[in-house]
């Protein structure tokens, strides 16, 4: 199969399920909102070692906000409820609540899970603290040096999935990261999915586990190393293929992963230089999720 002259392999993305909350970070600006967001996605790469998966999933305006101010969905991904919860709690009270002009809303208000958190980030404010509404949501006002930070009572979550990922392989690695970047852009275009990895792109696509260091978690995965195609037998790069980016994407539900892929391989064969799309699976032991890309088309 091709698209726009570019190889999409007969291959599948193995993905599997996670917790994701949903945060709604809203500034007086774009910039300052943002900032915040930036700030509470950090150190979000990867659950291999960080402790949660994060990033930006879009951004909007004040007609799309309860308190008519420019705004950022954020995601925040972990394996146990209890763990997200308390993610949630430290990122946005260190990262959020610190921020200029921020305020933060439930990205998930209809879901089944709701955590306390904006009640628990009350407490900043030494019994200070007042109730509000906002756009009929109940809210906390907690004075502070510049003014008051707002934030909603809850910040719902549900069982999503995290893994979806394409491959994009190119002649050279500039071709390749120009398809990746256009691929991250119409991502984010897309409701209810994030590439959590830095610029929405993975540098180091890994392996689970390790061939010779069997202390190590993930390893570089060989066959899809340029400098190594004249060095490791089962290779899986052709000659003119120099460049190789992955996309991770994690998202609120199945069908967000897959509207995200599509979105995301429909923008990066139109990239000059794109020899080929596959995806990443390890033969369905890793996750229970398998996104066929032929089958997005």
């Amino acid at each position: 199969m091709e698209l726009n002259g570019v190889e999409i392999d007969d291959t599948f993305a193995e993905a599997f399920g996670i917790k994701v909350a949903r945060v709604l970070i809203t500034g007086a600006t774009k910039r300052w909102a943002l900032v915040a967001a930036t700030e509470a996605t950090g150190f979000g790469t990867s659950v291999i070692m960080c402790p949660a998966e994060a990033g930006i999933e879009k951004i909007v305006d004040g007609s799309q906000t309860p308190d008519g101010r420019p705004g950022v969905y954020i995601q925040i991904c972990g394996f146990g409820f209890k763990a997200l919860e308390e993610q949630l709690l430290s990122r946005i009270g260190q990262c959020v609540l610190t921020a200029p002009t921020a305020a933060v809303f439930n990205g998930l208000p209809d879901a089944e899970k709701q955590f306390d958190t904006g009640f628990k980030l009350k407490f900043f404010a030494d019994g200070y603290e007042s109730e509000i509404e906002i756009d009929g949501r109940k809210a906390y006002k907690i004075p502070m040096m510049q003014g008051d930070f707002i934030t909603e009572h809850g910040i719902g979550a549900v069982n999503g999935v995290a893994g979806g990922n394409f491959f994009i392989l190119g002649e050279n690695q500039m071709a390749a990261l120009t398809a990746a970047e256009a691929a991250v852009d119409a991502i984010m275009s897309c409701e209810g999915s994030i590439t959590p990895f830095p610029g929405g792109i993975v540098a180091s696509g890994s392996k689970p586990g390790a061939d010779k260091y069997k202390f190590m978690k993930a390893t570089t995965n060989q066959r899809f190393a340029p400098s190594l195609k004249d060095r490791v037998p089962d290779t899986s790069l052709p000659e003119d293929v120099n460049g190789v980016y992955e996309l991770v994407i994690n998202g609120i539900n199945e069908e967000a992963i897959k509207v995200a892929m599509k979105a995301g391989i429909e923008a990066a064969v139109k990239v000059p230089g794109i020899k080929k799309i596959t995806a990443g699976n390890y033969g369905g032991s890793l996750g229970q999720y398998k996104i066929n890309l032929h089958d997005l088309f």
